[in-house]
């Protein structure tokens, strides 16, 4: 009888081994750290901004922006920290630009109702994520910015209390102060509406 030996798990590089391999001449170390990385950027560009296009643009924005001061980062905070905040000062100056348009687009997610009449029962349940993505997106975009960047750096980041905190630069009380008063707005802008 065969004796099978388990291979030992393979456990994935640190962001700082990542970053020390890049610093010891390494090209592939930073294609790891943005291909880990880059889900948790759009995510948070995207709920900042409101629409695909414009996080897409916020995201490499703020990738280049890493890239070309990665040898400025002083390592106080943890790198996926700084690259969020990198990313969404980025996504809140290219929604600040773009804002002369006049409104930004938080619809974006949403199906034409003809779309929704054509489509098939299946297609019933898309509609309806579809329409409380819309509706979540309008109320995030009714909180005072400060609240709507604590609020998507804490749940679409998926970021700790003390994380949010280096990235925006505040203190864990403001955090806490900020998410809950984000928390009372939303439920009073979405329950009414959800509640049906």
């Amino acid at each position: 009888m065969a004796v099978v030996t388990a291979l030992p798990p393979t456990v994935a590089p640190s962001d700082e081994q990542l970053l020390a391999r890049h610093a010891a001449g390494d090209p592939t170390a930073l294609g790891e750290l943005f291909v880990r990385h880059r889900d948790t950027a759009y995510r948070v560009a995207r709920r900042l901004l409101g629409n695909e296009a414009d996080a897409l643009d916020a995201v490499q924005e703020g990738f280049i922006k890493v890239l070309s001061h990665l040898d400025g980062f002083a390592r106080r905070s943890s790198f996926k920290t700084w690259l969020l905040r990198v990313v969404s000062n980025a996504a809140l100056d290219l929604g600040r630009q773009r804002a002369r348009r006049e409104t930004l687009s938080l619809n974006a997610a949403a199906l034409p109702e003809a779309d929704v009449l054509a489509a098939e029962p299946l297609a019933t349940r898309q509609a309806e994520q579809s329409d409380l993505r819309r509706l979540l997106n309008e109320a995030l975009a009714q909180l005072p910015e400060a609240q709507r960047r604590t609020f998507v750096l804490h749940v679409d980041a998926e970021l700790s209390y003390r994380e949010v905190a280096e990235v925006l630069g505040i203190s864990i009380g403001t955090v806490m102060s900020r998410l809950f008063y984000a928390r009372q707005k939303l439920k009073g802008l979405l329950g009414p509406r959800i509640e049906t």
